[in-house]
């Protein structure tokens, strides 16, 4: 099983944390994104780039850019231009947000049409990072024969990530997708929603078994199984504004190391490859996580 670290909400910290994550072994550092929010946000392009600088080898996770917010054309800038500055380490997350409406409204994107535009977006931006001269015309992007210079440097594009809870999601997982990525998932619901990705893969004339399965955790590890319980839920509900002490137990990644370990171990055998961990938003215990995570998960993860 492979692991990413989600870089610390200090933006000032970002160089130096995504540097100690490639000494101590994480296989991706992964940054989500909002416009707006509840609190702090960055933006998971910028952010990137500052990892990319910081390092060599690790691979950088936008987990997860919320693509209706963009014009698909940007999009494909960015993911262009990302991918060459981290000489090819880029994987392109996506998902349709719509948490918080009053960002959507500051970009004049109704909320409603989020899905139809990440399709349309997705459809565009696997062209145009490519090179090649795209003629395109749909409802909300056209592009006459022009080409992106320089393209991206993976071939044909920086692999997709693809998060989401619906029906939807599944379908664009099917169609788009080299990994799907849920959030707030337990491992049973994890099985059955890779069932349905790669069902709609097969409809899409793809191969099913190419698409990869990666879960997202929030949480948090410590010496103490209450005090980390505590500190993820405190973590999660400051994020999203709600009450998550009776989701915790069925959607958080907490405990000591070895708990961590054996919750893992359920998701690896729903299917799960890859675990992307968000740890506590206090920078102590942001750090405590990761330390034991790099120290005791990350062996045991890599035995599997």
């Amino acid at each position: 099983m492979r692991a990413g670290l989600v870089l610390p909400r200090d933006q000032r910290r970002v160089p130096a944390m995504a540097r100690w994550a490639e000494e101590q072994g994480f296989d991706w550092v992964a940054c989500g994104e909002h416009l707006f929010f509840h609190g702090r946000t960055p933006n998971a392009f910028v952010l990137l780039a500052a990892a990319a600088g910081a390092t060599e080898r690790i691979r950088l996770l936008s987990a997860l850019t919320i693509l209706p917010l963009y014009p698909a054309v940007l999009a494909a800038k960015l993911v262009a231009t990302l991918d060459q500055v981290s000489n090819g380490r880029f994987d392109f997350g996506v998902g349709i947000g719509g948490e918080y409406p009053p960002e959507f409204a500051s970009v004049g994107v109704p909320v409603r049409e989020r899905g139809a535009r990440t399709d349309e977006g997705l459809a565009l931006v696997t062209r145009l990072v490519g090179g090649e001269p795209v003629q395109f015309a749909g409802r909300w992007s056209r592009v006459d024969g022009l080409s992106l210079n320089p393209p991206a440097l993976q071939r044909p594009w920086p692999p997709v990530w693809i998060g989401g809870r619906r029906d939807g999601a599944f379908r664009r997982a099917g169609r788009f997708a080299d990994v799907w990525m849920p959030y707030m998932y337990t491992p049973q619901r994890l099985e059955d929603s890779l069932e349905s990705v790669r069902a709609y893969a097969a409809q899409f004339g793809r191969d099913p078994s190419t698409i990869r399965s990666a879960i997202f955790c929030w949480g948090s590890i410590e010496r103490d199984s209450a005090v980390a319980r505590r500190e993820a839920i405190a973590a999660v509900s400051a994020t999203y504004k709600q009450d998550f002490e009776p989701l915790a137990d069925r959607y958080l990644l907490t405990g000591t190391p070895q708990q961590v370990v054996e919750r893992l171990g359920e998701f690896r055998d729903a299917g799960a490859q890859t675990v992307i961990f968000g740890g506590p938003r206090d920078a102590d215990a942001w750090q405590r996580s990761a330390e034991l995570f790099a120290a005791e998960v990350l062996p045991a993860i890599r035995g599997w």
